[in-house]
């Protein structure tokens, strides 16, 4: 595996175990902004594969995607897009205490269980 592409993936890594930490401590909109910034990463490594350069600083999931010429399966397709519906909220609130109610504790179990699933499809996808 390409050295850009490996570190892209141990970081994505980092970041799901991370977001796990902060599902045990409480932290249930980090939890979801981990849940972004690994799948950010591991479609930066696709990237990194298809287009062989250092890819856009850019948090948008879609985009990468389309750099990165993948076609998400449906299975994934509703945290796909959730992760990044949740990319300008959770790194800009505007509302704390709203951003606090909707990314409760169930809906951080859900959103990290199912980045889980769609990380592994993901990872898959390296040749």
């Amino acid at each position: 595996m390409d050295e850009a592409i490996g570190n892209w993936i141990k970081s994505s890594d980092y970041d799901v175990r991370t977001a796990t930490a902060l599902l045990k401590s409480r932290r249930y909109v980090y939890v979801i902004f981990m849940c972004h910034l690994s799948v950010e990463k591991a479609l930066k490594a696709l990237v990194v594969q298809e287009r062989k350069k250092t890819p856009p600083r850019i948090h948008d999931l879609f985009r990468l995607a389309n750099l990165a010429s993948i076609v998400v399966p449906e299975r994934h397709q509703s945290i796909f897009s959730h992760l990044n519906k949740a990319r300008v909220p959770t790194r800009y609130p505007e509302d704390m205490s709203k951003l606090v109610r909707h990314y409760n504790k169930a809906a951080a179990e859900r959103y990290l269980a199912e980045t889980k699933g769609f990380l592994k499809w993901l990872k898959a996808q390296i040749k």
